[in-house]
């Protein structure tokens, strides 16, 4: 009897033949190798890694949240930091906000009872800017040095800090959506009455290339402070080549110091709804798409709120004794604007460009003594030869009360005047302290 037996492995196929069945019968094997052959095809492929695979903020936050300053982040469309959260961002932290306009448009929202902790040094500041930007970790460039200049704007939308801080809204109100945020996201509200809010604090901070424009007409200011109490803390704060104002209060009570605004297409510092706090120290520089240095409005409701504006330098945008810009005003009071302004400095601003309160209602509080102007210089910009230029205007031709319904214009010459150089005690006393800005790079 024949029995055959099959096992494979490993693509060996063996056949045993088995002859008898006693152990004396021999047995023969005859195994039967199949070779199988396997031709593999290579081809190359080429993996991006994503650089912000571990550094994407998109979305609500919604729990405390640290950065780490060894990486760029990315920051993804619209992204709140949502009430009793805090987002913290140390020293030399940088953020590339991706492109997009409209409700695509990247922006920060701190809402109503959330935190920003986002203190930088003079050493290693903290930067917003877009991804479009070469900056690189540690506030380098590579030797080809900045991607964007100032004349770069709209790449993102900008800052916004949102607080439970009095302000004066229409119809008397108790909260608002903030501008540039649509209403059905609830953390653009702010607005209500606890002067002392807290929304943290930002330190040397520089904003970049921001204001993209969510709707017709409608662009983020690169810092929005709505209803800001003064629990929290503002401090060295450099706005870079945005496309609506640099820096807009709406309402609260906030105090800010030490200011910096380049290049903006709107407004450099704009105070509406009341705004009852402090703004010492501010250096202005307009460029040819710039638009006011201030322009500052009154309450919109029965809420009055004054402000204090000292120890400030405009820089005019002028070439050789000729405007660069078809705007470029040293600032307008409108709507009935409340508030103290001194110590401030305008200068290299062609002729033509002034101080104006708007209307009847801005006559009436500067009139009550609810506006108040102090020591006010104007510093003429001089001709390529170092001569002072020609048009230079009188005091009461620069602040015009353009309803004249006052006496702002014949009272100008008690509170400004024009100068050769900078007076002690007038303007910002010294620029070096934005030696950490792009600015002055």
């Amino acid at each position: 009897m024949i029995k055959k037996y099959f096992k494979s492995f490993l693509g060996i196929t063996t056949l045993i033949l088995a002859f008898g069945c006693s152990e004396e019968d021999p047995i023969i094997e005859y195994v039967i190798v199949k070779e199988t052959v396997t031709v593999t095809e290579t081809e190359t492929v080429t993996v991006t890694e994503d650089p912000f695979a571990n550094s994407t903020l998109e979305g609500n936050i919604t729990k405390d949240t640290t950065l780490d300053a060894s990486k760029i982040w990315l920051l993804k469309g619209r992204v709140a930091v949502v009430d009793g959260v805090t987002l913290t961002i140390p020293a030399g932290t940088i953020i590339k906000a991706s492109s997009g306009t409209g409700a695509d448009a990247a922006t920060l929202i701190i809402a109503r009872g959330a935190k920003i902790i986002a203190e930088g040094t003079i050493e290693a500041p903290i930067i917003m800017t877009s991804v479009s930007d070469n900056i690189e970790v540690g506030g380098t460039y590579p030797s080809s040095g900045p991607a964007l200049s100032v004349d770069t704007r709209g790449l993102w939308g900008g800052l916004l800090i949102l607080g439970k801080a009095p302000c004066s809204f229409k119809s008397d109100v108790s909260e608002l959506q903030i501008e540039g945020i649509p209403t059905s996201d609830i953390n653009g509200l702010y607005g209500g009455s606890v002067a002392d809010d807290n929304s943290g604090s930002i330190q040397y901070l520089s904003i970049r290339h921001g204001g993209a424009e969510i709707g017709e007409g409608n662009e983020i200011n690169g810092l929005t402070l709505g209803g800001v109490g003064s629990g929290t803390t503002i401090n060295q704060i450099e706005v870079v080549g945005n496309v609506d104002d640099g820096i807009e209060f709406f309402g609260g009570t906030v105090n800010a110091t030490n200011l910096l605004v380049w290049g903006q297409g709107d407004d450099a510092i704009d105070i509406d709804q009341a705004y009852a706090g402090t703004i010492d120290g501010a250096l202005i520089v307009l460029t040819a798409a710039s638009d006011h240095g201030f322009e500052i409005d009154g309450p919109e409701g029965s809420a009055p709120g004054r402000f204090t504006l000292k120890n400030a330098t405009v820089i005019g945008a002028t070439d050789n004794c000729s405007a660069e810009g078809v705007d470029g005003e040293m600032a307008d009071f409108r709507k009935g604007a409340t508030g103290d302004v001194l110590n401030i400095l305008f200068k290299n601003f062609a002729g033509g460009k002034d101080v104006e309160l708007d209307a009847s209602a801005d006559a009436a509080t500067y009139t009550s003594g609810t506006l108040t102007f102090a020591n006010i210089d104007i510093l003429h910009p001089l001709d390529d030869d170092g001569i002072l230029c020609s048009d230079v205007e009188t005091v009461n031709k620069i602040f015009d009360d353009r309803s004249d319904e006052s006496s702002f214009e014949t009272d100008a010459n008690t509170f400004a005047e024009v100068v050769t150089e900078q007076q002690d005690g007038n303007g910002l006393p010294d620029e070096s302290i934005f030696s950490w800005t792009f600015y002055k790079r």
